[in-house]
């Protein structure tokens, strides 16, 4: 492969660069108006057309999918940045009376303070939350904010997935469409201040104790990348909750382009290849009955870049657990450095990278959607990728992984029994400690292990997570116990 500035013997290339102009460079497609950017090499736009192009797309992106159905609550995941809040701003827009084809749906906005979890102190992430309201004020849309310390608060419903049956009255996309244009569903100005004044929620207040919890949980995680992850973790069970507990049916996601490709190679290197699709896809059904949608995954950094300084689009800038650290600080930021430095040296990385996405497909049966919780993971919530055979890298790296341990003899069932703890009618005791390392890991999976692999203990995860842990292993083995007794479908064919 030609690398840049490489040394060929002493040859030089005399080849002679064709000139580009760029002033007074007319728009590629008003043909009238001069440039004011350019896009790529050869996608000069002026001001008006690239706002249409820009809405053109974000719009495209929503009826190409038809996923989102008319009067359906959607919930905005706003972080703050450029990217999220341009898809605020396309919302609101599509939402206007200007607009010629209005949006059906009833958005919400949605935001996870995490400043916990960087080392902001009180005072900044107030300022930064005061800012942020005030931009979703302006919006007249019902608004969340809430603290990620709330996740010690959550009930082990999260982790559970719903039901994604369709709604028998709206069976397809175009019948949903019919019966909105019939009864003609329209809000007021009165409802819609109505709906904001009972749904919005300024600041979730959040008790000392979970500020102590949630920094003993990212202090027992050693490395920043599974620091990362897991708070990556944590935001989609908050935002899930929020979503369910409010009748929201769908969750807009900001990433655009270069953070999904970003994104590909890293979950990658994270060991999640078997959830590429469902994690860099533009829907995301693996919640049931919440659907993650990314509709700004067409857009470029440079595309969201140039739209929020053109056209003012407000945002707050709020540093993340890898401001300002070096680029091998975690595999997540190692990942982003070696894509926008290749960026910068060929233009075209970050589309390749995307359109290999795109590709992708998971190679589980639609039903599993609805699978049982234990047959998902613990965290992610995707389908476990651990049931594979031995001639497998998984199964060989499990192989390697337990002939590098040293095995003690297991002496705690003695320990405990003649100890006389709890022990009766009831089992033994030790069924009910926390559970270990190697309790989770049959839980989770490959990518997941590895983040708890990370933890120094593992009772300093948020309780409902053990709970539900606790809850599955007692399922497995009550399953183990009974396994004799059931007959198996090939047993009652027979009979």
């Amino acid at each position: 492969m030609c690398q840049v500035e490489e040394d060929y013997n002493g040859l030089e290339c005399n080849q002679e660069k064709i000139p580009v102009p760029t002033l007074n460079r007319k728009c590629m497609k008003c043909k009238e108006g001069t440039a004011v950017l350019i896009i790529r090499v050869n996608d000069a736009f002026c001001q008006s057309c690239f706002k249409e192009y820009f809405v053109h797309k974000f719009r495209a992106m929503l009826g190409k999918n038809r996923v989102i159905f008319p009067q359906e609550k959607v919930l905005l995941a706003v972080s703050g940045g450029a990217a999220s809040c341009s898809m605020l701003s396309q919302v609101q827009e599509g939402l206007s009376r200007e607009a010629p084809k209005k949006f059906r749906f009833v958005p919400g906005i949605i935001y996870i303070d995490d400043g916990g979890a960087c080392g902001r102190s009180t005072e900044e992430r107030q300022r930064s939350n005061a800012q942020l309201k005030s931009i979703f004020t302006e919006t007249g849309f019902p608004y969340f904010i809430v603290p990620l310390e709330q996740v010690f608060s959550l009930p082990t419903s999260v982790l559970v997935p719903g039901t994604s049956d369709p709604d028998p009255s709206n069976p397809s996309y175009k019948q949903a469409v019919d019966q909105y244009v019939k009864e003609k569903q329209t809000l007021t100005q009165e409802n819609v201040v109505s709906a904001v004044a009972q749904l919005s929620i300024e600041d979730s207040a959040y008790s000392p104790e979970h500020k102590l919890a949630f920094e003993r949980l990212l202090s027992s995680l050693k490395t920043l990348t599974a620091k990362e992850d897991m708070l990556q973790t944590l935001r989609q069970h908050l935002i899930l909750h929020v979503a369910r507990e409010n009748g929201y049916s769908k969750v807009m996601m900001g990433d655009s382009c270069s953070r999904l490709a970003v994104k590909l190679l890293s979950n990658i290197a994270l060991g999640r290849g078997a959830a590429l699709a469902s994690d860099t896809g533009f829907s995301d059904p693996r919640y049931g009955d919440v659907v993650i949608v990314r509709p700004m995954r067409d857009y470029s950094s440079k595309e969201i870049a140039f739209y929020s300084r053109m056209f003012n689009v407000p945002s707050v800038f709020i540093s993340g657990l890898d401001t300002k650290t070096h680029d091998k600080a975690s595999i997540q930021r190692l990942t982003e450095s070696f894509v926008t430095n290749l960026q910068s040296d060929f233009p075209s990385t970050v589309s390749t990278i995307y359109r290999t996405s795109e590709k992708l497909h998971t190679v589980m049966p639609p039903q599993s959607q609805t699978a049982e919780p234990a047959s998902k993971c613990l965290l992610c919530l995707c389908a476990l990728d651990i049931k594979v055979g031995k001639a497998s890298a998984f199964h060989a790296t499990l192989v390697s992984e337990q002939l590098s341990q040293i095995k003690l003899p297991d002496t705690s069932a003695e320990r405990c029994c003649t100890e006389g703890q709890g022990c009766g009618p009831g089992g033994c005791c030790s069924s009910n400690r926390l559970p270990s390392h190697q309790d989770l890991k049959t839980l989770l999976c490959y990518s997941c292990r590895l983040t708890i692999k990370d933890m120094v203990a593992t009772d300093a995860l948020p309780p409902y997570i053990i709970t539900e842990a606790e809850k599955r292993q007692k399922r497995s083995r009550m399953k183990m116990e009974i396994s004799e007794y059931l007959l198996e479908d090939e047993e009652e064919d027979g009979d």
